[in-house]
């Protein structure tokens, strides 16, 4: 088991990662025995810093929840992360590709919360009953830490990915709100083009089979913990597309057909 000061040191490793644009190796490489409630810890000790320093919860981006993403990261069950108000950027805005670790983009559906939600055993229409509007939105992902080491070539574990707060950088809102009830959310669609060439397509349908399950799995998740998602909140329920890498000078959007567009620029 992890000690509490060797909990706070790998976060603070992470911060540091962070703030330095200098990517570290895995954590799983010095402690290969970490379970999936201490890498929990190290991202809840990050966050905690983060909001130390001023920051406040948005909500939660589950991630790894569509096959497409989980054969991309060798890694096989979802997970979550925490949404601070600085990573929310506005739609159509330029930001600096240099202040991200390996900065990827995911095409995501955003949940906005009415009402909370909270137990092992909300369902999907619990899930429809509590969102006040669903919107189309990026994810912009980093890691803190590496995916693949250069020198040994070992690949980042879930325990990693847990631990860097699910690699959270960024999230971008835009096109058009809806109720969760006016369309079949599976069949959700969205083309995701890089400085206008068509990346990757995907359908909602990819996130475990419908997005509001990924609300659900995060739900339970936290019921134990005595953990529920508040009234305002934004949760990500997941990406339906591989992760795409951009760089400085980049332009990204995102298609979503008639719940219209989402982009983002870089330099």
């Amino acid at each position: 088991m992890l000690t509490k000061d060797q909990i706070e040191t790998a976060a603070n490793r992470l911060y540091e990662a962070e703030i330095n644009r200098q990517q570290i190796p895995a954590l799983t490489l010095e402690y290969p025995d970490m379970t999936m409630e201490e890498a929990y810890a190290i991202q809840k000790a990050w966050v905690d810093r983060k909001v130390a320093e001023g920051r406040e919860v948005l909500g939660y981006k589950i991630g790894l929840t569509s096959r497409a993403m989980q054969m991309s990261s060798n890694i096989d069950e979802p997970d979550y992360g925490v949404l601070l108000d600085d990573m929310l950027f506005e739609d159509g805005a330029t930001i600096k590709a240099a202040d991200f670790l390996d900065p990827r983009i995911e095409v995501e559906l955003a949940f906005v919360l009415k009402e909370p939600l909270f137990g092992d055993k909300v369902t999907i229409f619990d899930v429809i009953n509590a969102t006040d509007y669903i919107i189309p939105s990026l994810e912009l992902i980093a890691a803190r830490c590496l995916r693949t080491d250069p020198e040994t070539g070992y690949t980042r574990k879930v325990h990693d990915t847990i631990s860097d707060n699910a690699a959270n950088a960024g999230i971008v809102m835009g096109g058009r709100p809806i109720r969760p009830m006016d369309i079949d959310l599976r069949w959700a669609g969205c083309m995701l083009y890089l400085n206008g060439q068509i990346e990757e397509t995907g359908l909602a349908g990819g996130v475990l089979g419908n997005p509001l399950k990924g609300i659900t799995w995060v739900c339970r998740r936290f019921a134990p913990h005595g953990v529920g998602l508040e009234p305002g909140q934004v949760i990500l329920s997941g990406s339906f597309t591989r992760p795409v890498p951009v760089k400085a000078g980049d332009t990204v959007h995102a298609d979503f057909g008639s719940l219209g567009g989402v982009t983002l620029n870089f330099e």
